[in-house]
This record gives C-alpha cells, sequence and structure tokens, in this order.
C-alpha cells in the first residue's frame, strides 16, 4: 500500500512536469484528441510554459532532463522507439544530453578515499568535476611516473534514487497494459525493465570497466576506433580510472575544422566500426552518441564511455547481415525468408506479402545518399509494415536499434553527403561471404561430417550404456510402483476389512427367517461397514422372543425385551 502511495505521488510530480512543459498532452495534436481530451488540454495550458519555436521532442528532452537521471535514461530509450512516440520525437529525443550540474569536489574525494582507502599515496591531484553526468561525474588527476588520467566518480545515492524513479514508472507500464490491450504489442512492461537492466550495470563501474576492457580488444582488430585502458589498480564499484583523451569532442564542429579532421574519413570509421564490432564479435558500443566520441590528437576516433553495451548472438547477427545484404542486392525476397526463417513475422502471412512490403521501403531509398534519404519518411514505412504484419519487439535487437538511428545521425550530421549503405558495404560483404560464402558453407560442411563421425565412434559406448539403463530399469522397479504393496499399512487394512466382511456374513446367515435372532454383540466397525448390504434378504422383526435352539443356550449378557404376545 504504501509502495503504491510512493509510486502515484511520484507520477503526480511527473505529470505536472510535462504538463508544464506542454508534452502531456502537446498542442500540436490537438486535432486528433477526443472532446474530453481536448477540454483536458486546455485546462492544462494554464500551467503550461510558453515555448515558441520548440518542437515536441526538444520539449519533452527539457523536461526529462528537469525531472532528473531516471527519466534522462529513459529519454535515451524511448529514441529508440519511434513506434511509440512517433519518428520525429525520437529522432529529437536521440540528441537528448545527458548533463547535469555537478556535484562538490569534497563529495567525490570522499567517495574515491571510501572505494581506493586514500587519494594521496594513488594520485598526485585532483581537478574539479570535468563533466557531469546523469550518473557519475569526470574528473581529471595525474598519477606519478603514469601521466594524466580520467576519474569517473558515481553520484552519492544515486542507487536508491533510480530505483524509487524505475519502480514508479514499472509501475505506470503495468497500469498501461492493464488498461489499454493495444498497447501491449508494444510491451511498454519490457520496455521499461530494459532500461532498469541498463541502469543496474551502469551503477557498477567495475562492469563499465570490464566492458571497455573487452571493447578496447574488438576495436583494435579494424582500427575504426580507438578505446582507452582501464587502471584496474585505481578502479571500484563506484570509481573507475582510465586513461585522459586529450581530444576534440565530435560536438564542436569548428573546432573539427581547426583541428584539420576529415569528416568524411569520420563519418565512414564510426559506421564501419559499428557494424564490425556488432557482425563480426556480437559486442558493440549502445552509445554512440557525438559527446562520447573525440577527435584525438594523434588523429584517432577515440570512444568513451562504456555504461550502456549490446550484444547479439550468431542468429541475430545472422538475421542482421542477410537483411542488410538482402537490401544491398535489392533482394527483397531473400530479406523476407530471413525475416521468416528467423520467427519474426506470423506464418499467417507469406513471404511474398512480405516481399512486396518490403520493396515499396527499399525501392525509394537504393542509390541515394543519406542527404537523398528521408529517414523519417523511411521509419515510419518500416513500423507501419511491423504494425500491419503482426510482427513484436524483439528485446535483443533494441539497442541495436538504438545504436544505429544514433550512428546514422552522427555520420549525417558530420557529412550531409555521407552514404551509409555504401559505407557499410564492405562489412557486410565480409561477414555475407565469411559465414554464408562457399567456404563457410565447406567449413560447415566439414565441422558437421566430424561431429556425425564422432558420434558414430561412440554409439557403440552409447548402445552399451543404454541395455545397461534398461536392465537396471527391468529389474529394479520404480519405487514409486512398489510403495503401495510394500506398506505394512495397506496389509493391516486389508486383513482387518476381510475380518469385518466375514463377521458380518455369519451373522447375516446366523439369522433365522422364522424368529427373530437375539441381538448380537456389537461389533466395532466404520460406519461404512454398518451400512453395507447383505447378501440374502433382510429377516423379518417378530415381536415375541425368540426361543433358544435344541441344545443351545440363551445369551447371558443379553435378554430379549418381554413384549405381548396375546394376539
Amino acid at each position: 500500500m504504501l509502495s503504491w502511495i510512493g509510486h502515484s505521488w511520484r507520477l503526480m510530480r511527473v505529470a505536472a512536469t510535462l504538463a508544464r512543459y506542454d508534452v502531456l498532452l502537446p498542442g500540436e495534436y490537438y486535432d486528433r484528441y477526443s472532446v474530453p481530451l481536448q477540454a483536458t488540454h486546455t485546462s492544462l495550458r494554464i500551467f503550461a510554459k510558453r515555448r515558441r519555436g520548440r518542437s515536441v521532442g526538444v520539449r519533452l528532452a527539457k523536461a526529462l532532463e528537469r525531472l532528473g537521471p531516471a527519466y534522462v535514461k529513459v529519454g535515451q530509450f524511448l529514441a529508440t522507439r519511434p513506434d511509440m512516440i512517433g519518428v520525429t520525437v525520437a529522432q529529437e529525443l536521440g540528441r537528448l544530453k545527458d548533463r547535469l550540474p555537478p556535484f562538490s569536489r569534497t563529495v567525490a574525494l570522499d567517495t574515491i578515499n571510501a572505494e581506493l582507502g586514500g587519494t594521496e599515496e594513488l594520485f598526485a591531484g585532483i581537478s574539479e568535476a570535468m563533466g557531469a553526468a546523469s550518473i557519475a561525474q569526470v574528473h581529471q588527476a595525474i598519477v606519478p611516473r603514469q601521466g594524466v588520467v580520467a576519474i569517473k566518480v558515481l553520484r552519492p545515492r544515486i542507487e536508491r534514487k533510480l530505483a524509487k524513479e524505475m519502480g514508479a514508472l514499472r509501475f505506470l507500464a503495468q497500469m498501461i497494459e492493464f488498461f489499454s490491450p493495444r498497447s501491449r504489442r508494444l510491451e511498454p512492461v519490457q520496455f521499461i525493465d530494459t532500461v532498469s537492466s541498463a541502469l543496474e550495470r551502469e551503477l557498477d563501474l567495475r562492469l563499465e570497466a570490464g566492458a571497455a576492457a573487452e571493447f578496447r580488444e574488438v576495436a583494435a582488430k579494424d582500427g575504426y576506433l580507438t578505446v582507452p585502458e582501464i587502471d584496474w589498480s585505481r578502479s571500484s564499484k563506484r570509481v573507475m580510472t582510465l586513461d585522459w583523451i586529450d581530444g576534440t569532442p565530435l560536438t564542436d564542429s569548428k573546432a573539427l575544422d581547426r583541428a584539420g579532421a576529415n569528416r568524411s574519413e569520420l563519418a565512414t570509421a564510426i559506421t564501419r566500426g559499428f557494424l564490425a564490432a556488432a557482425l563480426d564479435y556480437g559486442f558493440f558500443h549502445a552509445d554512440m552518441h557525438e559527446g562520447n566520441m573525440l577527435y584525438g590528437k594523434d588523429g584517432k576516433l577515440w570512444i568513451v564511455d562504456f555504461g550502456i553495451m549490446g550484444r547479439i548472438g550468431h542468429k541475430e547477427r545472422r538475421y542482421l547481415a542477410e537483411i542488410l545484404y538482402g537490401f544491398l542486392k535489392r533482394d527483397y525476397r531473400r530479406v523476407a525468408e530471413v525475416h521468416q526463417e528467423a520467427g519474426y513475422v506470423p506464418d499467417r502471412f507469406t513471404v511474398d506479402e512480405f516481399a512486396q512490403a518490403l520493396r515499396a521501403i527499399g525501392e525509394p531509398i537504393f542509390g541515394k545518399t543519406a542527404e537523398g534519404i528521408s529517414m523519417s519518411r523511411l521509419l515510419l514505412q518500416l513500423f507501419d509494415v511491423s504494425h500491419m504484419f503482426g510482427m513484436h519487439l524483439r528485446p535483443e535487437l533494441v539497442l541495436l536499434q538504438k545504436t544505429m538511428v544514433q550512428v546514422e545521425g552522427v555520420a549525417r550530421a558530420l557529412d550531409p553527403q555521407h552514404d551509409m549503405w555504401a559505407a557499410s558495404r564492405p562489412i557486410v560483404e565480409r561477414w555475407v561471404q565469411r559465414e554464408l560464402g562457399p567456404e563457410a558453407v565447406a567449413k560447415r560442411a566439414i565441422d558437421e561430417a566430424a561431429l556425425a563421425l564422432a558420434s558414430m565412434r561412440r554409439l557403440p559406448q552409447t548402445l552399451a550404456a543404454v541395455e545397461a539403463a534398461a536392465r537396471k530399469v527391468s529389474e529394479d522397479a520404480p519405487r514409486e510402483e512398489r510403495q503401495w504393496y510394500q506398506d505394512p499399512k495397506f496389509w493391516i487394512g486389508m486383513i482387518g476389512g476381510a475380518i469385518l466382511a466375514l463377521v458380518l456374513t455369519a451373522n447375516s446367515r446366523r439369522n433365522a427367517p422364522v424368529a427373530a435372532a437375539p441381538e448380537p454383540a456389537r461389533v466395532e466397525a466404520p460406519g461404512w461397514f454398518e451400512r453395507a448390504p447383505t447378501r440374502g434378504p433382510m429377516p423379518e422383526i417378530v415381536d415375541a422372543p425368540a426361543e433358544p435352539a435344541d441344545g443351545e443356550a440363551a445369551p447371558a449378557t443379553e435378554t430379549a425385551p418381554q413384549t405381548d404376545a396375546s394376539p
């Protein structure tokens, strides 16, 4: 009950903030509302601030920043769901800046001391906050005989705050699913669970450090992206230390020009670096916005902040590669077959029907650069098709979809002429050739043949084991089957029941049909035995006292009742 009240109070605060920024019932959609919603919108305009020239997505981003860290993360994930909030709003939320006021240097030093056991022995000096986000902030420090490093420190009491806010949001998602069956296709509860899971990983900087170290190995194999090295001796759950990167953030366009950066090469490196990691290794950076990438003085493209990482299995990688390759080759039937093989399209739809819908999406964008492609129109068509064919959200592809949208946006901002299809072609064709080409087919055939041969070699041992198991089963009956006749209580009950049945049967035979026999001694037995019918007819009850038979004494324990025998 208390948690329900707490969730309701937090949601009321959220609703008030959204109404203040005119995003609870945006005025842009007034004509689509029913009459009650139009009246509600009119009343809410009293509390809304006037923000002329700002779109719904921009106002929503400002409202989420005002609400705090949990809602900033929700906004970043909402950017991956244009099917929920619309394509335009999703694109505007994709530029949501995770920037908050920093907390004091004293609090940061207290956290470092508590986690690492002191600062004087580990660092020669620690600066003020160089940047602050919703989860943590970054300080610059000097390590003796090593140089300048970056220290990432979690915000104080951030775990408790996020847990309360995410609990309220999950409560809201459950209410939405309960009262709106149509919303279940969008799976709002699963969406909130995905955000919560990602936030839990971000709150343990040891996991982020491990992800950075792993991604450093992955990125080094192709060289499109470069990752700073982790200082494990100065890292813990709430503190992480890594190399300081001296470079220009991609958010500063003029500084990039002054540094002599080649915008076209940077855009291509971002696209290929993402696809190479996702397709070849199934492990990719899932928060590739401009603020997390730097153009270093060494000419390399550096990437930081590894709190949100994505993984996809081999099946999903093959699905992604074949779809991209099918669009590149304009083989829409193959793309439809891949969707059906992966189980993404219900069986009631044919491959030809889905291929026709995909052709309507792919043909308008074929051969065009990013400048000539309306990504809003393309995404709207994709989600219209997914709704038409009853396709549900695939949880394993949520972060992949989010990152693809981010990568396209960053690359296009750097180079408006960037052709994402041309940039991705070498990576996709390399993967297809390796995984689906003749060499891959031959290799899989050899591997399958080797597995079959190994199975044939183990066949005698397998048969012997099966025969031994069958012999044991036949000799040793299962314990459950033996319990009913091994239980002594069963036999005691059977014998007792047989004795009672014999006593009752003998008593019924002893009763003569012409005279009433004296009442025998009462046998204590369960009621269902006393009411059991006898084989013969019931004896007729006579009022006269019974005469004892010749040579038979009258019973001493009971005397037949004296009745009037006179006619």
